[in-house]
């Protein structure tokens, strides 16, 4: 069974940093892209991050860029995303998302097939 866990999330203040950890289990991460999303409450999800199978193309959601960075270690078959400068807008439920087996790079929500349960990042003081 194909499963991703993510881990990392919590309460922080404005300003502060957390780093999110997306482990896979049941299959390999080597040939799946893999993006961040995220949805406040009242909101929909939105896409945050992703990162290509070899980690050397990123993208980045305009309201993170610069301040939020995604990586990837295929040998702990993990993909990370350190958030820095936290701002309460920021706060939601984060998923990491996997894209099929050798699925073309995208960050196009609709392209990811297998998802985590969300982790919680609350961002107040």
């Amino acid at each position: 069974q194909l499963q991703l866990v993510e881990s990392g999330g919590g309460l922080v203040q404005p300003g502060g940093s957390l780093r999110l950890s997306c482990a896979a289990s049941g299959f390999t991460l080597d040939y799946h892209v893999i993006g961040w999303f995220r949805q406040a409450p009242g909101k929909e999800r939105e896409g945050v991050s992703c990162i290509s199978v070899s980690g050397g193309s990123t993208n980045y959601a305009g309201s993170v860029k610069g301040r939020f960075t995604i990586s990837r270690d295929n040998a702990k078959n993990t993909v990370y995303l350190q958030m820095n400068s936290l701002k309460p807008a920021d706060a939601a439920v984060y998923y990491c998302a996997a894209t099929d087996f050798g699925g073309s790079y995208s960050c196009l929500m609709y392209e990811y097939t297998t998802w985590g349960q969300g982790t919680q990042v609350t961002v107040s003081s």
